[in-house]
């Protein structure tokens, strides 16, 4: 298998391997969440960005930067407040008078992971700073254009409970989003194990580097070759087409929605080691991925309330879509 620069790039039971790796590592510090982690990891495979909406300290923050610190990336945390500046995030021009010019400070951006952490407590102004930047893996300043590291991601929190002083993401940015998820609690056995390997220092304090940035990119590489049968995008496609069909939504999913959902199930059949996509695929995903994109026809109850109706939509029309065999 080689890439379109005509690079080898590795079979998919090393990527799994790999991948595998990867998971552990971050769950010695996640611990009893690796559906989350892999969910996590898939998103960062389809060259994604990723929202987590949970109440405090489930280890939202944690998940990031054990994320960075396994694959040795260049990690940022910006805690959003109501006073951040667009200039905060991206950088700024900054007079040099021995140089007579100005010269460009990049702001926290410029970072293979970015945690923008509560990205609803921001302004929508500079919530709206980071959309350039998750579409086009660049930003613009000043009329010049500067691209951003590869990988890029970014990871988004936001606390579902308490919403004084905050800005709900509009519809347009939530969409930038490739996949949302929810930590949760942990169950008691966990927490106990959690309470246990902190007696001292932290688990992210000894946490390793498993694979190499280099890896990262070959892995992304081989999701875009990740096949899907015609009757497999068929049963994408009557998923996508049950949400803007259905009463329960005002707003079903957009063809970005589409073409993510299909990327992810790619990503997931790699962390199982396959170059094919499976039905199994499509649901795991599909609330990670669709879940966020839809809009429901009632606006009464808590937004955790709406996102839980949403949820459970979805899962019907999964029961209500013929599977293809």
């Amino acid at each position: 298998m080689e890439d379109t620069q005509g690079r080898t790039l590795m079979e998919p039971k090393e990527a799994q391997r790999k991948l595998s790796q990867l998971i552990s590592n971050v769950e010695t510090v996640i611990k009893g969440k690796r559906q989350v982690i892999e969910v996590s990891v898939a998103t960062l495979l389809a060259r994604g960005h990723l929202l987590i909406e949970d109440v405090p300290g489930v280890g939202k923050t944690m998940l990031g930067s054990s994320l960075a610190r396994s694959i040795s990336a260049s990690f940022h945390r910006v805690q959003f407040t109501s006073d951040l500046l667009p200039s905060d995030i991206l950088g700024v021009n900054v007079f040099n008078q021995q140089a007579s010019s100005f010269e460009f400070k990049p702001g926290p951006i410029f970072s293979n992971i970015v945690l923008a952490d509560e990205i609803n407590r921001t302004t929508p102004k500079t919530q709206s700073a980071l959309l350039e930047a998750m579409s086009d893996n660049q930003v613009s300043i000043d009329s010049r254009t500067f691209a951003l590291p590869d990988p890029f991601m970014v990871i988004a929190t936001q606390n579902p409970v308490e919403y004084h002083g905050t800005f709900p993401l509009p519809e347009s940015q939530m969409d930038r989003f490739h996949l949302q998820i929810r930590i949760g609690y942990p169950d008691m056995d966990r927490e106990k194990e959690i309470l246990r390997s902190q007696v001292l220092t932290h688990p992210i304090e000894s946490l390793r580097q498993v694979i190499t940035i280099a890896d990262v990119r070959a892995m992304q590489e081989m999701v875009k070759r990740v096949t899907l049968d015609d009757s497999l995008l068929d049963y994408i496609m009557k998923i996508v087409k049950a949400t803007r069909d259905s009463h329960v939504f005002s707003l079903g999913i957009s063809p970005r929605g589409s073409l993510i959902y299909f990327r992810a199930c790619q990503a997931r059949a790699l962390i199982d080691g396959r170059n094919y996509a499976t039905p199994d695929d499509v649901k795991a995903m599909a609330v990670p991925a669709l879940a966020h994109r839809v809009c429901t026809v009632s606006r009464y109850g808590s937004e955790n309330e709406r996102r839980e109706a949403a949820e459970n939509e979805i899962l019907r029309i999964l029961e209500r879509t013929p599977v293809p065999l």
